[in-house]
């Protein structure tokens, strides 16, 4: 088999980028660029400690403080230059469950090129909430820490999946509990990032920390917003069927509903000292969701898909139990007991949703019909 020549432009263009990797030497230091002139104007650093020092100086009195390597489960020593918390952030980001959010639902299986995962969507409540946060003097890794984290519990297929394992989790199951208490166990995370994953949803007890409460209201701004924006898009729904009091107070575009209820949340905070919103805006909130419920979570097409999400995800850990040899973890487990049970519910609730789709019709032999819709197997 003949191989194609190689197109000598790009070769020599090859060639010209690797050649730049050595960077360039200038005296002690090598540089990114060979006309480098960056610098930060000071010989020294400022360590982890003096950092908290100047934190807590500029932090509201109530803020969550970072102090040495936090309170985490096994005790470490601390970093020399990053916080607790910014330890947090930067294991989340990591995460092998962090990044399979890629491929889980927010609102549509498989969705396209523009509509939001549940990674985009982590990364908008991060954003929202340290727009909040850092005004206010909170601590801002610790904010984005618990934004990043919040829905590392999700299983696939949405909210479907709460539905379809809760049958095989003691007290049912919960992606902020699964979260904090199963997914990310292994990254040892501070007290105060679990307590404010493990929280954000406003069914569960109130967060410990400010820091938390400001992540469960970006968490719905967040996905109200841009639920919404993804809906109009697919042609579901469109601004002129939002409510009055949504249109007054918050506008049409998610640039001006993220702007109305974030600028709410800083003045209440100004106003009262408290993590909150202002009355009028928090009911169009409440109306916005009220409305993305009616329209687009419950319609007929997304009650379809979660049914058939459920019922797959169902077969798939019942599968799993009764052949635990095909869990990677647990190999030796005895056929449908509880030990393996538990490892395929987390099995399961790891997968992205292709890889589920693609399981249930390998193990399964899933009639692809029952699969939810855009599969592409």
């Amino acid at each position: 088999m003949n191989e194609s020549p190689v197109d000598p432009d790009i070769a020599e263009r090859a060639e010209r980028w690797a050649s730049t990797m050595a960077g360039t030497r200038d005296d002690s230091i090598t540089l990114a660029h060979a006309d480098s002139w960056a610098g930060t104007g000071e010989v020294g650093l400022i360590e982890r400690a003096a950092r908290e020092d100047q934190l807590d100086r500029t932090m509201a009195r109530l803020a969550t403080r970072s102090v040495g390597a936090g309170q985490r489960a096994v005790d470490e020593d601390p970093d020399p230059f990053r916080t607790c918390f910014e330890r947090d952030r930067d294991r989340i980001l990591h995460a092998t469950s962090f990044r399979r959010l890629a491929g889980k639902t927010q609102v549509f299986v498989f969705p396209d090129d523009h509509q939001r995962t549940r990674l985009t969507h982590a990364l908008e409540v991060a954003q929202v909430a340290v727009s909040v946060a850092r005004p206010l003097g909170l601590n801002v890794a610790l904010t984005e820490a618990i934004a990043l984290g919040h829905d590392c519990g999700h299983g696939p297929g949405g909210h479907a999946s709460e539905d379809a394992l809760s049958p095989f989790v003691p007290g049912g199951f919960d992606h902020a509990q699964w979260g904090a208490d199963v997914t990310l166990v292994p990254l040892n995370l501070c007290t105060q990032t679990l307590d404010g994953i493990r929280n954000h949803s406003w069914s569960r007890p109130a967060p410990s920390t400010p820091e938390g409460e400001v992540v469960s209201w970006a968490d719905r701004i967040a996905y109200v917003c841009h639920d919404f924006e993804d809906a109009v898009a697919a042609g579901i729904v469109s601004a002129e069927n939002l409510p009055p009091l949504v249109r007054a107070r918050c506008g049409d575009t998610r640039q001006k509903q993220l702007s109305a209820f974030i600028r709410s949340m800083i003045s209440a905070a100004a106003h009262t000292g408290r993590v909150g919103m202002e009355p009028e805006v928090a009911e169009a909130l409440a109306q916005f969701r009220k409305f993305n419920y009616e329209n687009i979570y419950l319609r007929p097409a997304s009650r379809a898909q979660a049914q058939s999400v459920i019922d797959l995800l169902r077969a798939l850990v019942e599968h799993y139990a009764a052949h635990p040899g095909l869990l990677p973890d647990h190999r030796q487990a005895p056929s449908d007991s509880d030990e393996a049970l538990s490892a395929a519910v987390a099995y399961v609730a790891g997968m992205t949703d292709r890889y589920a789709c693609r399981q249930g019709v390998a193990l399964l032999d899933w009639p692809l019909h029952k699969l939810p819709r855009g599969i592409d197997i």
